[in-house]
């Protein structure tokens, strides 16, 4: 993860929901900075995203925000633009506060 540019989770079981858990929570607290967390199959992760919504959301456990931390996506060159456009507009260098925040973990 510490390499990492970009997130792309495909569907699996266990061990696939627990790293998306460790890559949701490590931007999600500023432990690493924001980077494209790209959930591949909409009809696989439809079921997750309804319950974060459902569940976490309106429970308060999550804020509205964090949402928006994963780009549900069905095609492959998507992927890719998506990937793409993050970087074009932010540059791939961390951000002066990431790089604070990073610095003091």
């Amino acid at each position: 993860m510490k390499y990492a540019a970009a997130y792309v989770v495909m569907p699996g079981g266990f061990g696939t929901l627990d790293e998306l858990a460790e890559c949701l929570t490590l931007v999600q607290t500023g432990k690493t900075r924001r980077m494209p967390i790209i959930l591949f199959g909409s009809s696989f992760w439809g079921g997750l995203i309804d319950w974060w919504k459902n569940a976490l959301l309106t429970h308060g456990t999550i804020n509205r925000e964090d949402l928006d931390l994963v780009t549900v996506l069905d095609d492959p060159d998507a992927v890719l633009a998506t990937i793409f456009d993050h970087y074009e507009k932010r540059g791939f260098a961390p951000s002066a506060a990431e790089t604070e925040a990073l610095l003091n973990l």
